[in-house]
């Protein structure tokens, strides 16, 4: 170990001499000019093994203002190594942002939660007992095709719910809020609530990082970045992204093929979360994820046996999933058309990264519950952990910071983000079609080409 000066009975290193630190087995981090040797506590990190391998060698303290109580900091004295970053620097935008960040604090704005989760889960439950119930009591075509789209809007709403418990408590105890999470994610819509935490952990650390963020890594059916197609290695999948012929051919049509692809997105999501629960070498609570995924395929596929025929059993699912690819199209909104990067994410950059890759949905306060929250995208990449009921009270203030330092802020109407996402997938499309030493193509590609 270098270090670099002494003063005062303190050891300090350069941001040099941290930065390599940053393999599994040798990870330290800055926070606040200390540095802190997580290399084992990694294992045991509640936001999963990725947000601190990609960002460790670098001063992380605004991303653990992010993600952190007051109550954590206390704990972080057992990990101290005894070393002081000898450059540690804060930028105005970094002063500013943990300025607000405390001020929220302070006005008990991250344990005010209101009563929109129990209304959410009343509607859920109300919802979904209509639906089991046009399915069980009517023989009506009808009546069954609403059960099917009232389960989609089940789905999402649940979804909503799940992914408030996984920012933030919701429930009186971290136990109950984890049960709650099993219910509502696992066991309503089979996808594991531990799954989703690990990704949403590391696609929130590494916001539209194009080889780091899992949320925008879709090859072979979408890309959004030309930077795509030199097969850039994914370090969330650990694995090649190759652009080959078959991507070429699926990415040339991208624009035309975005909405007829997303009521298939959930299949992709079952997909994941089996090889997460079967795969992934460490999972908390594993048994219980296992259980509630198994639940689900016990009573869905019960519930889509009792409809009379199987006519009737293919457009309840096929309904079932074009409900949900609303949600679908939401996520993809957020991010998509906005600012992408290669490389690691960075900790000094945290709100300009944060900011510049997230997009508002500019809507209504009645359209509120259709958003779940998530129409301010900026908001909660920048307070991840702040109850969703204050994130349209605080847009002015973070409207405002963007104003001060000179940085975008992405608020446009629904109908403008999708046209923005359509419209970068098509330039992303025409890329694909007109790159210079091209893949190998087939003679389907070849032919659908020359049409247009």
């Amino acid at each position: 170990m270098a270090v670099t000066s002494m003063a005062e009975g303190k050891k300090y290193i350069s941001s040099d001499e941290l930065k390599k630190h940053n393999k599994p087995g040798d990870l330290w981090i800055c926070i606040q000019g200390k540095i802190y040797d997580v290399s084992e506590w990694v294992e045991n990190h509640p936001g999963g093994d990725l947000p601190l391998l990609n960002l460790a060698g670098q001063d992380v303290t605004d991303a653990f203002v992010a993600y952190h109580p007051g109550s954590a900091w206390q704990y972080l004295s057992k990990f101290f190594n005894g070393y002081y970053l000898e450059d540690y620097k804060v930028s105005e935008m970094s002063k500013d942002y943990r300025k607000l960040a405390s001020e929220f604090s302070k006005l008990g704005l991250y344990e005010i939660k209101g009563h929109g989760v129990f209304v959410s889960l009343c509607f859920v439950a109300m919802m979904f007992i209509i639906s089991v119930y046009g399915v069980l009591g009517s023989d009506n075509f009808w009546v069954h095709m609403g059960s099917a789209a009232l389960m989609g809007f089940v789905w999402i709403q649940g979804a909503w719910v799940g992914h408030d418990a996984g920012h933030y408590q919701v429930m009186t105890s971290r136990g109950i809020n984890r049960f709650a999470g099993i219910i509502i994610g696992n066991l309503l819509t089979g996808l594991s609530i531990g799954w989703w935490k690990w990704n949403h952990n590391t696609h929130h650390i590494a916001c539209n990082s194009l080889d780091f963020d899992p949320d925008i890594q879709h090859m072979p059916f979408f890309v959004v970045s030309s930077s795509f197609f030199y097969s850039l290695k994914s370090h969330y999948y650990d694995r090649k992204m190759t652009f080959d012929s078959i991507a070429r051919f699926l990415v040339s049509y991208q624009h035309w093929t975005f909405y007829f692809i997303m009521p298939f997105a959930r299949i992709n999501l079952f997909a994941q979360t089996i090889g997460f629960l079967l795969l992934k070498k460490k999972v908390p609570h594993r048994a219980q994820e296992i259980l509630g995924v198994l639940a689900y395929w016990i009573w869905y596929p019960l519930l889509v046996s009792c409809l009379p025929t199987w006519g009737e059993r293919l457009m309840f699912v096929l309904l079932n999933f074009s409900v949900t690819a609303l949600q679908h199209v939401q996520f993809t909104l957020s991010h998509w058309s906005t600012y992408v990067y290669v490389g690691p994410p960075c900790g000094s950059d945290w709100f300009e990264k944060q900011t510049k890759g997230s997009l508002d949905i500019d809507c209504s306060t009645w359209m509120d519950w259709f958003h779940g929250g998530l129409q301010f995208q900026v908001e909660h990449h920048l307070f991840p952990r702040l109850p969703r009921c204050h994130l349209r009270s605080i847009c002015p203030l973070v409207r405002d910071l963007c104003k001060k330092h000179g940085l975008p802020y992405n608020s446009v109407s629904f109908w403008e983000a999708n046209v923005r996402t359509i419209a970068t997938l098509r330039s992303a499309a025409m890329e694909a079609r007109d790159l210079a030493n091209p893949v190998p193509r087939n003679l389907v590609w070849e032919a659908l080409n020359n049409i247009g």
